[in-house]
Order: C-alpha cells, then sequence, then structure tokens
C-alpha cells in the first residue's frame, strides 16, 4: 500500500462513520459545519482543555470561522463548556463537560453495523466480520493520540 492508497482508504473510512453517526436533533441542516469539523474539535479539546478557539485553529488546520462553528453546536449539545480567559477576559477558554451529554452518549451508543452493510456485500457476515476485526485492529494500533507522532515536521493538520 502506498501513501495514496492509504489517503483513498481513509477518507472511505471517514465516509463510513460519518454514515454511521446518527442525525442530531432539529436534522442535519439545522447548522452550518460538518460532523468532521466537530469531531475534529472535539479530539483537540480532548488533549488541550482550556483551548481559545483561535489555538483549536491553529492546532487543527481548521478556518477560525470552522472552529467557532463547531464549538458552538457542541456547547448547545452540552458536550462542552465555555469559560472567560483569566488573563484576557475577551477570550474564552474551551473544554470538554465533565458528564457526556446526551448526543454523546447517543452517538457513542450507534454502531457502524448498518454503514458496513451498505458498503460491504450483506450477504457476505464473513466478509463483514473481517472489515470490522480489522478496524478493531488499527482503532487499537492507531488511536487518535498517535496524530501527535506525525507532527514534530510543523505539519498542524488533522485530516
Amino acid at each position: 500500500m502506498n501513501g495514496v492508497e492509504l489517503f483513498l482508504l481513509g477518507r472511505t473510512l471517514m465516509k463510513i462513520g460519518e454514515e454511521a453517526m446518527p442525525e442530531p436533533a432539529g436534522g442535519a441542516d439545522r447548522y452550518a459545519g460538518s460532523t468532521r469539523s466537530i469531531l475534529i474539535v472535539l479530539g483537540d479539546l480532548s488533549a488541550h482543555p482550556d483551548s481559545a478557539i483561535g489555538e483549536i485553529a491553529k492546532r487543527t488546520g481548521l478556518p477560525q470561522s470552522q472552529v467557532s462553528t463547531a464549538v458552538a453546536r457542541l456547547k448547545e449539545a452540552g458536550s462542552i463548556e465555555t469559560t472567560p480567559d483569566p488573563t484576557d477576559r475577551r477570550r474564552m477558554l474551551v473544554r470538554r463537560s465533565p458528564e457526556p451529554s446526551s448526543r454523546v452518549t447517543e452517538v457513542r451508543a450507534t454502531t457502524i453495523d448498518d454503514a458496513l452493510v451498505r458498503i460491504v456485500d450483506p450477504t457476505d457476515g464473513e466478509a463483514i466480520a473481517e472489515v470490522k476485526e480489522a478496524l478493531a485492529t488499527l482503532a487499537r494500533h492507531l488511536p487518535p493520540t498517535a496524530l501527535a507522532r506525525l507532527r514534530p515536521r510543523g505539519d498542524v493538520s488533522s485530516s
């Protein structure tokens, strides 16, 4: 496998993940912004609590407007909290909520099974099981925290 093949596989996996996500209350079109940017921001906040929106944008490579939209959606869902920065009251610091929101609980409870059945031959139970096992192996060896090891060269992109 080369870098292009891996990139395309990653894109396919992202699309399966997006397809497996349950629709938020109010529908997907309720807000601008993508599930992808929300997950990137939430992942960044896990590693860097009490961050300002500009800091999140710099680390993730997302435009500040996308980070602001994601923060607004996450705050409304109860997944994050904001507090004024004690050193600069004009800035807000963002952190994950100590307790998972109902949306987080809903997303965590949803499996990828339906999405896999639509992309892998639904009559081939062995292939579906093999793909699920391969994904579990990848998840175990390549957790989101592993991305930090790719960034020493100055690349701040999370995608």
